[in-house]
């Protein structure tokens, strides 16, 4: 099968449609021109820029230099999951509880699946590593933000009970139990909601670049299982770890609740 390349004019005959949005988003007054305008913006700089970056590394692989894209993009996750916060952890917590998070669960996944399941060497092959750990990254980015954008809501919402609870006897992991599930569901939901349609309403980008690019219908299923389940894998131990970190955060060592650690919103 013959690959087509895409010029510059087809891409921006696709830009259109931003621009289309973005004068719609104006004339129904939705306050969202400049948000999606930016959007088609950042979106065409950064994976231009990604592309120049990647066509370097191919050429020259190292594991320096995987070390240091990885590292710029947990850093890049973990402020995003940080302001997309209604109430947001006050201090460095607001950063370090997402990015630890995504690093033992996106990280460990990334690293498992190179060396176990797909078994290339060298394991850092960034071919290989900088899709999947990207793949994963932004799925649990997602499910983790969810999860402490719920969380430190639910907290503050029912600090009442929770304090009353508190007052009974309890821990602070008993007063909060209800909410830590309720907030890793919520983490959850999109990633089960999308394995649930895969394949019969949905065609994923990785399994539709792939037909795209000549590869067999079925060696692009394969692909794509294995990646669902990473990326479930990644967003369940992601978003457990991060809704955990933080609801201890939420407490001193005498089991108090310390709302004072978080933004107001």
């Amino acid at each position: 099968m013959q690959l087509i390349s895409l010029s510059a004019f087809d891409l921006s005959v696709a830009s259109l449609l931003i621009i289309a949005l973005a004068l719609l988003s104006f004339r129904l007054k939705l306050g969202l021109t400049q948000r999606i305008l930016v959007a088609g913006l950042r979106t065409t700089i950064q994976l231009l820029l990604i592309g120049f970056i990647l066509n370097a590394l191919f050429a020259r692989v190292h594991l320096l230099w995987m070390a240091l894209i990885a590292i710029i993009m947990f850093t890049v996750a973990g402020r995003e999951v940080m302001v997309r916060q209604k109430r947001r952890f006050i201090g460095w917590y607001g950063f370090a509880i997402g990015t630890l998070s995504m690093f033992l669960s996106s990280f460990t996944i990334t690293v498992l699946a190179l060396t176990v399941i797909i078994q290339i060497k060298p394991w850092y092959e960034p071919q290989y590593a900088i899709p999947l750990l990207g793949m994963l990254l932004g799925n649990t980015m997602n499910g983790v933000s969810i999860g402490l954008d719920r969380l430190s809501s639910s907290t503050f919402n029912d600090r009442t009970v929770i304090e009353a609870r508190l007052m009974l006897g309890q821990t602070w992991a008993e007063a909060m139990r209800e909410i830590i599930k309720d907030s890793i569901a919520g983490g959850l939901i999109p990633i089960i909601n999308s394995m649930m349609v895969v394949g019969l309403v949905s065609l994923p980008g990785m399994m539709t670049g792939q037909i795209l690019s000549g590869s067999s219908p079925m060696e692009a299923v394969k692909y794509q299982i294995l990646i669902m389940f990473l990326i479930a894998g990644g967003t369940g131990f992601g978003t457990v770890a991060a809704v955990w970190m933080g609801s201890r955060r939420l407490f001193d060592d005498r089991h108090r609740l310390r709302l004072d650690r978080l933004r107001k919103g």
